[in-house]
């Protein structure tokens, strides 16, 4: 059996894009002759973390692990022991969900940090790249794409009927962040007419708690147009993309955006900003619609449209779960990860 630590910071079980995805693919690794354990940095002030890149490479060498995944949030913090020649004495790997310098923080820690991560990736023998727009990014040479899953859950529950005496249901699965941008969003729901539409919002709402509590204040004034599902399980949100008809999140920046393959996967015509990932993932106008960033007008004429016509929702429906079939399993995913380590630890 290979072990691989998977050198992360803070709580691996953060319900966030890049830790749901280390979390499917070590919970599917024994399939493919393979262990993953988690080895955490505290989530101490930048740049205190630094300090303990000692201990974490102590517990990776405890636990006999064969290679480190060095996940992209956490990079900086292992850069100067790394090269001092303190890696444990195994291959290390990098896996981004971000480019160098960290997404959504402040400026001055981007400029910081930026310089830490790419000192660390001088010392990976491959970096593992959550998407293609985060590849074409970054100027390393020994690259590989490995998106994520489309697939969501094996068993399903039913959230009932989302429309809610309403033409159309909309469903948004995001935590409330200022970068998936829920503000927009609303102001855009708020235009529609208010018997066209229910919007579902599920995500943690206290992930960016100044940010939540405009969020919470903007859904109030809605009422019973739009509904709040809260942090949900896999199952759960499993059922609101095959009980909703569009899926819907003007993300500013989506390294993947693995909610949009979910949603397509379970035939859901996607809407969101040209940003990041999603040009990558759906074609305007055939899978869904891909607006300019900050175009709220646009934004609500878009779901207009979609909550008005069943037609063109069939036909972008059909051609978004088409387009899925191309995209990766959690399987496959984690099967390329295992095999690709397993080629350096040779």
């Amino acid at each position: 059996m290979l072990t691989i630590a998977l050198v992360t910071l803070g709580d691996p079980k953060t319900l966030t894009g890049g830790y749901l995805y280390h979390w499917r693919v070590a919970e599917l690794a024994p399939r493919h002759g393979a262990q993953i354990k988690f080895v955490s940095f505290p989530s101490w002030p930048f740049p205190l973390p630094l300090l303990r890149g000692g201990k974490v490479l102590e517990e990776v060498r405890r636990c006999g692990a064969q290679a480190i995944l060095l996940d992209s949030i956490c990079t900086a913090y292992l850069a100067p022991w790394l090269a001092i020649g303190q890696g444990a004495g195994v291959p290390v790997l990098g896996i981004l969900h971000q480019g160098p310098g960290g997404i959504g923080q402040s400026g001055w820690k981007a400029r910081l940090q930026a310089p830490l991560d790419r000192w660390a990736y001088g010392y990976t023998r491959r970096l593992l790249v959550a998407s293609q727009s985060l590849c074409d990014e970054l100027d390393f040479p020994h690259k590989l794409v490995v998106a994520p899953g489309c697939d969501v859950a094996e068993s399903v529950e039913d959230p009932g009927d989302l429309k809610r005496g309403r033409e159309a249901a909309l469903l948004c699965v995001a935590n409330w962040a200022r970068m998936k941008d829920h503000l927009s969003l609303l102001e855009a729901f708020s235009r529609l007419p208010e018997h066209l539409a229910t919007l579902h919002l599920a995500g943690d709402e206290d992930a960016d708690p100044a940010y939540g509590q405009q969020v919470a204040q903007k859904v109030e004034r809605l009422g019973d147009r739009v509904v709040r599902h809260k942090k949900c399980r896999r199952e759960q949100v499993a059922g609101l993309y095959q009980s909703a008809d569009v899926f819907v999140l003007p993300s500013l920046r989506e390294t993947y955006g693995t909610v949009y393959s979910e949603a397509m996967a379970c035939g859901l015509p996607c809407v969101g900003w040209d940003t990041g990932n999603l040009p990558h993932l759906i074609e305007d106008g055939v899978h869904g619609r891909v607006l300019p960033a900050g175009d709220i007008a646009g934004l609500s004429s878009a779901l207009e449209q979609l909550c008005r016509e069943p037609a063109l929702r069939a036909r972008m429906s059909q051609a978004a779960r088409q387009r899925a079939r191309a995209f990766p399993s959690w399987d496959e995913t984690t099967a390329l990860i295992v095999e690709t380590v397993r080629k350096e630890v040779a």
